[in-house]
């Protein structure tokens, strides 16, 4: 665990502002640096740390290792695309399966727990913060949340990894051990349920959006209840959070009338997001920025726009700015999503643009001609002020929408009129016609709802579909299900590496 401590003994850290996490919340602006030891003497500084702690959620899609591009192109819907075989080895090497503890990108391990060590300090600090004590119980629910979500994505891509509840320290940090996931999922669902007794219903949409609310904690919950393949517990806290199919919850969410409007850039913190990532234009964030976490930008946009595009003047192509060519769609996802409503949102055929004179480009490695338009950027979201434009776009991004939670409480259930409702709901929105509830069908659905945002890997482990959906990429079954440590973690300590990797 030698990388965890870097330099969180100063906690100054990462709370310029809030906006890799929400616009809304907080602004803050701090004036040199704290140790931690004195750094919590009021409310205004344990919010400064809360904001720390939410830091992390920009992983998503945040960096150019960011959660919803790399899960992307390990599944069977996405190629890694980019340059070339050599662009971006983590993600080429998880796109083929061949990663080994020496090119797995070590953001994945680090940054989760960094989001985790800021938890930790903040819940040992609240009890001393001279604050209200409804308010420190809500910082203490938003941090358990937080640090359950971290855990969550650490023990689905590494599994067996170390629980840590208090803040590492010099001395203790080479004595760590790795905990089972059994251990770790106990600790997540614990984290969850007493955050949910803490959280607000709702947030103040102009202040407070990007911030959790109990709804969120019990959709994070449903879904590491689904994932560890308790399907009652799944249903029963979901349906907390769907309420009636197609209807508005208790929370006020409900489904958008137009798929499309999911991924209107403005359109944020809409009623159909339950824990979203907010990223900004106005952070100025340059390439000095690149790799440390401060770019607060959303960089999956830049990365899966086609290389040197270009197109004629009155072409009824789309004006877009030119990308990095990731993440570019298999013919096997044109092939089973090109007649489905949601198609146009998801996918921009290029390929059928150029081949009509309407717009071109330079393919890039692994290139279909296929681009995922539902994070595709636009030239009227080019930044314009200060810092690099491709780093400063704006389009938010969804961990979990309610569309998601209906699928996954139908696919809890597995069979009934309820599931059947759910499904229908999400088939309904597009225009599609009810079809019979089995899981295929459920599978069916996340895969044409879901499409590039970052599950799909997941839910194949989930199902225990992913060697035969894998295999003619090199998925070796009881291996590739998860990452191999980062190789520099394992030097000093007591952790071991996960089983086949060397």
């Amino acid at each position: 665990m030698k990388t965890i401590k870097f330099k969180y003994l100063f906690i100054a850290a990462a709370v310029v502002s809030f906006g890799s996490c929400t616009e809304e919340f907080v602004d803050v602006t701090p004036k040199g640096s704290f140790l931690s030891d004195n750094y919590y003497a009021n409310q205004d500084q344990a919010t400064a740390a809360l904001v720390g702690v939410y830091d992390a959620i920009r992983k998503n899609t945040g960096g150019f290792e960011n959660m919803v591009g790399m899960m992307n192109a390990g599944s069977d819907d996405f190629y890694a695309g980019g340059g070339g075989s050599t662009d971006g080895a983590g993600i080429q090497g998880f796109s083929t399966h061949t990663l080994t503890g020496t090119i797995v990108p070590g953001s994945f391990w680090n940054d989760h727990y960094q989001g985790i060590f800021r938890a930790n300090t903040l819940l040992l600090k609240l009890p001393g913060v001279a604050m209200p004590d409804n308010v420190k119980a809500r910082f203490s629910g938003e941090s358990k949340a937080l640090r359950a979500m971290y855990y969550f994505n650490l023990v689905r891509l590494f599994k067996n990894v170390p629980l840590l509840l208090d803040p590492l320290t010099a001395t203790n940090m080479y004595e760590v051990e790795q905990a089972t996931s059994e251990v770790v999922y106990a600790q997540i669902e614990k984290d969850l349920i007493e955050a949910i007794g803490t959280l607000p219903t709702t947030v103040p949409a102009d202040t407070e959006s990007g911030r959790l609310t109990k709804g969120a904690a019990q959709a994070l919950l449903g879904k590491v209840y689904l994932q560890e393949g308790k399907k009652t517990e799944a249903a029963a806290i979901l349906a907390l959070v769907n309420g009636t199919p197609g209807g508005t919850n208790q929370y006020g969410n409900k489904l958008l009338t137009n798929f499309s409007d999911l991924w209107v850039v403005s359109n944020k913190f809409n009623t159909e997001s339950l824990i979203e990532v907010s990223h900004t234009s106005a952070g100025n964030s340059d390439w000095g920025f690149w790799g440390s976490g401060r770019d607060e930008g959303n960089s999956l946009n830049v990365m899966v726009g086609p290389r040197s595009y270009s197109r004629p003047s009155g072409s009824i192509a789309p004006d877009l700015p030119s990308g990095w060519s990731f993440n570019v769609i298999t013919q096997d996802l044109y092939d089973a999503i090109k007649l489905d409503p949601r198609f146009g949102a998801t996918i921009l055929d290029l390929k059928a643009l150029k081949a009509a004179g309407k717009a071109d480009y330079i393919g890039g490695y692994q290139d279909t001609g296929y681009f995922l338009n539902k994070f595709l950027p636009r030239k009227e979201d080019v930044r314009t002020g200060g810092g690099a434009a491709e780093l400063n776009y704006r389009q938010n991004s969804y961990i979990i929408r309610l569309a998601d939670t209906y699928l996954m409480e139908a696919e809890a259930l597995g069979s009934g009129a309820r599931a059947q409702a759910l499904l229908d709901a999400v088939r309904s929105r597009v225009g599609l016609p009810s079809v019979p509830v089995t899981l295929a069908a459920i599978k069916n659905e996340r895969r044409m709802e879901l499409a590039g945002e970052g599950h799909r890997f997941f839910d194949l482990v989930r199902w225990g579909d992913a060697a035969s959906k894998l295999s003619n990429r090199g998925f070796v079954a009881g291996k590739d299900e998860i990452f191999p440590i980062p190789v520099r973690e394992l030097q000093g300590t007591k952790l071991k590496q996960n089983p086949g990797y060397n």
